[in-house]
């Protein structure tokens, strides 16, 4: 049977048009194979779980080894007006997934996620679809966007970073990592033929910007404290002095939360004979760029520096509820790769097209309520609790790490990775972390402490195993073991 039945062909310049009357059921089928036949089981969560063939044992596949659970889509019954059931259902497995969001979000510590927020007067925005597709400077046709607010962001992080209005270009990201991707690709495409040159205790996402740019990429090593280890910089300079440097500048490592020395990487690059036309530096501030500020002893992040682009993280200091970024960069760089692009009515800059406008106007909620005045007082709390859990581990004898004018505690790593889920503990080898964000409250650090001296007390409690010695990752100043147990 014919999907149209054909009544008239009407011929205008060359194309034909074809009318009838449509059958819908020619086109339209039902999509979905039948589903599996697959027993689970169901926790006291009202989570189900499916049988492995083996009991007491989950198979685990390439690829599905991580979550246990799932919330199953089911269908709606034939009747499309009874949804009462349904509707019921849904707001069960909401309501236990609510339960369970409460339940976690007391125990993370090892992530740099703020959860001290509250953006109830946003709810009612959440019922338009804000795109702030295309350029941030550039108007569109799409009219549902909040550049306006976008805008305000920008410029209040281009005034914290000291750099002009008509000087700088930006846009909220949709994480660190993509302001990462942006500063890298504006260093080499201003640069085709420039090295990348990052330290190891970068983050992950450096690397992988170097590989999906098929950039060359030099790996330079670091200081006990995680800090780029800038007489290793020198030599890898030198080797190649014909070529751009293209540098990741960390302005607070992931693990460790080592600040690279800014001013001792300039340096070294003028003595490698580097001019500031040979060499573009990004800086990944995710977490500390944007606390450093407001720090007096601190040293300064600003664009008055030879600097190409700086990013953060929205979702981690400032305590955005989803993930976002802020990216600056100088104006002058991005013409190097920015095009028109006619159906937009507007210019493409950014790494991704579309852009979450919701984001921003978080972002912006939440610079308007607590100002410079308010983000000082609360990194003054987070440097003040980092200093006192480093303190505390130390007391009770377990190796521990601080760097200067950080909130980001390095000691030993945990045995049970059951402690370490418990808590959401950041793990890399045989050390752990815990990042004291505005949310962390010293009553919470007590029980940490006093939950990991009693696991302690179990893990090494026959005396023939013993914490192992930590000199070699946290210095041998911060190791508690009994050669350096002072």
């Amino acid at each position: 049977m014919a999907a149209c039945t054909m009544t008239m062909v009407e011929k205008n310049a060359g194309i034909e048009a074809v009318i009838g009357k449509f059958d819908v059921n020619v086109v339209f089928s039902d999509p979905l194979l039948p589903l599996p036949e697959i027993n689970t089981v169901v926790d006291l969560k009202g989570q189900q779980h499916a049988e492995s063939n083996q009991k007491g044992k989950r198979e685990i596949g390439l690829g599905r080894n991580a979550v246990a659970t799932c919330f199953p889509i089911t269908e709606p019954d034939d009747n499309d007006e009874s949804t009462g059931d349904k509707e019921a259902y849904m707001a069960s497995v909401l309501a236990r997934y609510r339960k369970n969001l409460l339940e976690k979000t007391k125990y993370n510590l090892g992530y740099a996620y703020n959860f001290d927020f509250d953006y109830g007067a946003l709810a009612p925005l959440q019922h338009f679809f804000i795109n702030n597709l295309g350029d941030p400077f550039v108007e569109n046709n799409y009219a549902v966007h909040s550049r306006q607010f976008e805008i305000g962001v920008l410029d209040w992080f281009a005034r914290l970073w000291e750099i002009e209005k008509n000087e700088y270009w930006g846009y909220v990201t949709h994480c660190g990592t993509e302001g990462n991707f942006h500063g890298i690709l504006a260093g080499r495409e201003n640069f085709p033929d420039g090295i990348l040159y990052a330290s190891g205790e970068s983050h992950y996402s450096v690397f992988k910007a170097a590989r999906l740019y098929r950039m060359n990429c030099v790996k330079v090593g670091c200081l006990v404290s995680g800090e780029i280890d800038c007489a290793d910089l020198r030599v890898k300079l030198l080797a190649n002095t014909d070529k751009p440097a293209i540098l990741n500048v960390n302005i607070g490592t992931t693990v460790k939360g080592a600040v690279d020395d800014l001013d001792l990487v300039i340096q070294t690059l003028n003595e490698c004979g580097f001019s500031k036309d040979r060499f573009y530096i990004h800086c990944d501030g995710a977490l500390f760029g944007f606390m450093m500020p407001f720090i007096k002893r601190a040293p300064k992040v600003s664009f008055k520096k030879p600097i190409g682009s700086i990013s953060v993280s929205g979702h981690k200091f400032l305590g955005c509820p989803m993930p976002c970024g802020v990216h600056l960069t100088r104006l002058e760089h991005i013409n190097a790769f920015s095009n028109n692009v006619g159906y937009l009515a507007s210019r493409d800059a950014t790494i991704m097209g579309s852009r979450n406008g919701h984001a921003s106007i978080f972002l912006w909620y939440a610079l308007n309520r607590k100002g410079y005045k308010g983000f000082q007082k609360e990194v003054q709390k987070c440097l003040g609790n980092a200093h006192y859990l480093k303190d505390r581990l130390r007391e009770v004898g377990i190796s521990a790490m601080l760097n200067e004018l950080s909130n980001t505690v390095v000691f030993e790593r945990p045995q049970a990775e059951e402690f370490i889920k418990r808590w959401q503990l950041i793990c890399e080898g045989n050390i752990a972390h815990v990042v004291t964000m505005p949310n962390v409250s010293q009553e919470k650090l007590d029980d940490f402490i006093a939950e990991l001296v009693e696991k302690r007390s179990i893990w090494y409690a026959d005396q023939k195993v013993q914490p192992p010695c930590f000199a070699a990752a946290l210095g041998s100043q911060n190791c508690a073991c009994k050669l350096h147990r002072i």
